[in-house]
């Protein structure tokens, strides 16, 4: 497994693994996602995930700000293999549909590859429909539904 920080960049963006040191970049923006999160409790989950060895965490900068970040998490299952799930997609609204999700997403592809998944799984919110249009233009199909017994 590549551990060591990935950079991409173009002259307008720049592509990396971020580290727990990015949190102050990456809980407003998650927190874009989940507005009625506290920041504080996104600050915490975040703490957490940064401790599990199969999680990484994507971001995509736009002069020294941060405009999209993914979580992602490395498992196996019986029917693909080593894979890459990515969840906690989020790109900032003011530079939605201007390319940045693709841009986003081809990077994250390409670090899945270089690090050995054989696939790319994500989950989307049933009535988030403009992501489902995106996903499919990138190639994207539906397996399934996802289920969730609150504990």
């Amino acid at each position: 497994m590549d551990t060591t920080p990935t950079i991409a960049t173009n002259h307008t963006y720049e592509f990396r693994v971020m580290t727990a040191a990015d949190s102050d970049a990456i809980v407003p923006l998650a927190n874009k996602l989940h507005p009625a999160m506290p920041p504080e409790t996104v600050r915490a989950y975040l703490a957490e995930m940064f401790t599990f060895p199969t999680y990484y965490c994507f971001g995509l900068w736009q002069n020294g700000k941060l405009i999209a970040m993914s979580n992602g998490w490395i498992t196996v299952r019986f029917y693909s293999g080593k894979q890459l799930e990515v969840d906690n997609v989020i790109v900032d609204p003011e530079v939605r549909s201007k390319g940045v999700g693709k841009y986003f997403f081809t990077h994250i592809q390409d670090w899945a590859i270089r690090n050995g998944c054989k696939t790319i799984e994500l989950n989307t919110y049933s009535q988030n429909t403009k992501s489902h249009k995106f996903y499919y233009n990138e190639g994207y199909a539906i397996l399934g539904f996802h289920f969730q017994k609150v504990l």
